[in-house]
């Protein structure tokens, strides 16, 4: 009987330890931001872009397919609503509805100009036909689009004329739109814009496509033969480029590239600033298609997206950008 005490004894001891172990690690991971989003069958959430407007954060993301069939059946926007940065509901969504996106849709960047939500994003599915959009809300959740949508995609012999992934920034009295292509060959992704001036309506006959070739292609071994989804800040005056190298979990790791002018791009690190995660952590498949925040306070956060099955599930989190030397860091 003493010694079915002890175990007795020995058993709860053991069982109050598990439990402020567990209750510790959930408190910690609630201040870690780790969003997805379910509602089509499967944890998928991509392409993150935030803003902060009328006192909310918004982020717009990429949702998966249904996949079950239904005629029209394609990816779609969706809309998180946050406090905190951290804790994200979901409020809204936009699924294709005309036919020039009825294949599906792929977040791009948001923007407040005016008391405005500016959001550029890509058609999906189209493959060398996909190309750049607009769309504006007054609330951050209701968007009216552009009515010379699609607005966007490059031409040349260099390219095989696809855009996606779009981000921009005003630079020297100039909206200046970034986005990702593919060689003729369809192999090969690399970067593009075009550039319009401040106070333009975003329409597809305001853009003038910059330079004559990629604006930034991969050549680091990491990168392998895809560099895309750019998104761009300012500091100190110069232009800070993140962008994704590699192609979706083989794997996608996050690098950076400056530029004064907005056309000529430098990187900074031959290593990815953002790599993915070690074997087993959430993002050991990739760390993915960064979105780049800076707040009312100043302080930049990096968005990006991730996994660790290879693509059967995806989710977003976010890291502190600091800066050092004029080069960023992440906390």
């Amino acid at each position: 009987m003493k010694n079915l005490r002890k175990v007795i004894l020995r058993t709860m001891v053991v069982l109050a330890i598990l439990v402020a172990i567990v209750g510790c690690s959930q408190t910690k991971k609630q201040n870690i931001m780790m969003y997805t989003d379910s509602s089509r069958g499967r944890p998928f959430a991509k392409d993150p872009d935030v803003v902060n407007f009328k006192g909310k954060y918004y982020m717009y993301y990429t949702m998966c397919k249904f996949g079950d069939g239904r005629p029209g059946d394609g990816l779609a926007l969706g809309i998180a609503e946050s406090n905190d940065l951290t804790n994200w509901v979901k409020v809204g969504e936009i699924p294709p509805k005309h036919e020039y996106e009825k294949n599906g849709l792929v977040a791009g960047a948001a923007i407040i100009i005016d008391n405005k939500v500016h959001l550029f994003y890509s058609t999906y599915g189209n493959r060398r036909n996909d190309k750049i959009c607009h769309a504006l809300s007054d609330d951050g959740i209701n968007f009216t689009r552009n009515p010379s949508n699609p607005i966007f995609n490059p031409t040349g012999d260099w390219n095989c004329s696809r855009a996606i992934d779009s981000d921009i920034i005003e630079h020297n009295g100039k909206w200046f739109l970034y986005c990702a292509t593919r060689d003729p060959s369809y192999k090969i992704q690399m970067l593009t814009g075009a550039n319009t001036p401040v106070g333009s309506d975003f329409g597809r006959d305001g853009w003038t496509q910059i330079g004559s070739g990629p604006l930034l292609k991969p050549q680091l071994p990491w990168e392998q033969t895809c560099i895309e989804a750019p998104t761009v800040c300012k500091h100190n005056g110069r232009l800070f480029m993140f962008y994704a190298g590699a192609y979706n979990n083989r794997p996608q790791q996050i690098g950076c590239a400056v530029s004064d002018d907005g056309i000529n791009w430098k990187r900074l690190f031959h290593e990815p600033l953002l790599p993915n995660g070690k074997p087993g952590e959430w993002n050991s498949s990739e760390s993915g298609h960064p979105g780049v925040f800076v707040d009312n306070d100043g302080q930049m956060y990096l968005f990006f997206q991730g996994n660790n099955d290879m693509g059967k599930s995806w989710y977003l989190s976010k890291k502190k950008v600091g800066w050092k030397d004029n080069r960023p860091y992440l906390y």
